[in-house]
């Protein structure tokens, strides 16, 4: 018969968050099996990249185009030195302007998103968690591209995670939520559930302290983003790359005039241009029907796209990116480009978020990490990293605890 040699542990998000969890959970000597579950093609989450199987030169960081860490009482994180070591993040030293609402680009305005020190993913910005798992190694198998729809507990475990088909996918000792979706209330309005699979969960645990973090979830905003995703070829191509900026952060009237917040260009290795222009809150929060065809979740959940309100999305932030842009670039130009919709239902969390003392409910084994944990690097890649980081620890004290 054989003994596992520790208590498993399941980890649901391969953002920032989750990856920097395990790491972090096999530097510090977890020996039981660790699975980590993710919607997505790969990890990455908010901090991912889209590539394509038919066009290898296509790399496009459409959410987070970078990630900081600002001064302040948060230590950097542990790994961020090995990482760098290897080769799987760098320095990034890019142009950053602002623009005001007649067009004019000048200083970038205020953004804790670029303040402090900068950093990317050498390569696109999924190698900041591709460059995490690497360090957690073989300890952790990686489950990529299954939405975890169901949860179900009994008292001091085991969890187990369900499939949308009902199929049982693992059990677990400990389970930890690298992100909000399973546990807030907004998925049954996104996602049109007909229940919050946590809280469905926690029913069966009388847990207070579990609750307590339920409604304290359940209270979280976060701000929706629709972004345009475009590759620009030739002339279009060259008009990009000669921007004054590789980051351009619009100001507070820019933003209500074009409804977009900032656009970031990156130029590909083989002479083209990619360009991502994130909307405002507002302007998402009137286009959440429109998932875009590549959505994971949305083509899992088997919702089929909306060609007709895509499109109407896609040229409306085509216009835009264009009357913000004016005149250094025609209309004719950026409606040739190869141009894509790429929504995020809850790109930033608002605050005051998490307490981090409800973090870990130890009679539940369940664990919370993330950028929507409150205090310092709140809403940032900061956050979540050190979120993941301390959560580790305390993981490591409780299951030696029992």
């Amino acid at each position: 018969m054989s003994v596992s040699p520790g208590p498993s542990l399941a980890v649901i998000g391969a953002g920032v968050a989750g990856c920097a969890l395990v790491a972090r959970l096999v530097e510090l000597g977890w020996k039981g099996p660790i699975s980590l579950w993710e919607t997505g093609r790969g990890p990455g989450g908010r901090a991912s990249t889209r590539r394509s199987r038919l066009d290898r030169g296509l790399r496009i960081d459409h959410g987070a185009p970078l990630f900081n860490f600002r001064p302040g009482p948060l230590a950097t994180p542990r790994a961020l030195q090995g990482l760098i070591d290897g080769g799987w993040v760098e320095p990034w030293n890019g142009r950053i302007a602002g623009l005001d609402a007649t067009g004019e680009v000048l200083a970038p305005p205020h953004d804790p998103l670029v303040e402090g020190t900068l950093y990317r993913g050498r390569g696109g910005m999924d190698r900041l968690c591709e460059g995490l798992l690497h360090q957690a190694g073989d300890a952790v198998v990686s489950h990529f591209g299954q939405l975890v729809r169901h949860l179900r507990a009994v008292p001091q475990g085991p969890w187990e995670l369900v499939a949308a088909d009902g199929e049982p996918l693992v059990q677990a000792d400990w389970l930890v939520l690298a992100s909000t979706l399973l546990a807030h209330p907004r998925a049954r309005l996104t996602l049109g559930w007909d229940d919050v699979p946590l809280a469905q969960a926690a029913g069966t645990l009388a847990d207070p302290r579990l609750e307590h973090a339920l409604v304290a979830i359940a209270s979280l905003r976060a701000e929706a983003r629709s972004n345009l995703l475009l590759v620009a070829e030739g002339e279009a191509a060259r008009l990009l790359q000669e921007m004054p900026f590789r980051l351009l952060l619009l100001d507070a009237a820019a933003r209500q005039r074009w409804g977009l917040e900032r656009i970031a260009v990156q130029p590909l290795e083989d002479g083209r241009c990619a360009v991502v222009a994130h909307s405002t809150s507002i302007f998402a929060e009137e286009h959440l029907d429109a998932y875009g065809s590549d959505s994971a979740i949305a083509r899992q959940l088997g919702r089929p796209a909306a060609a007709e309100r895509e499109e109407a999305v896609i040229t409306a932030l085509t216009a835009a990116l264009h009357q913000a842009l004016h005149p250094r670039i025609p209309y004719a130009l950026l409606a040739r480009c190869r141009r894509q919709l790429m929504r995020w239902g809850a790109a930033f969390p608002r605050g005051p978020g998490l307490p981090a003392a409800l973090s870990l409910c130890p009679a539940s084994h369940i664990g919370f990490c993330g950028d929507y944990l409150a205090g310092p690097g709140f809403g940032r890649v900061q956050g979540a990293w050190s979120s993941a980081e301390a959560l580790a620890e305390r993981l490591v004290a409780a299951a030696a605890a029992g």
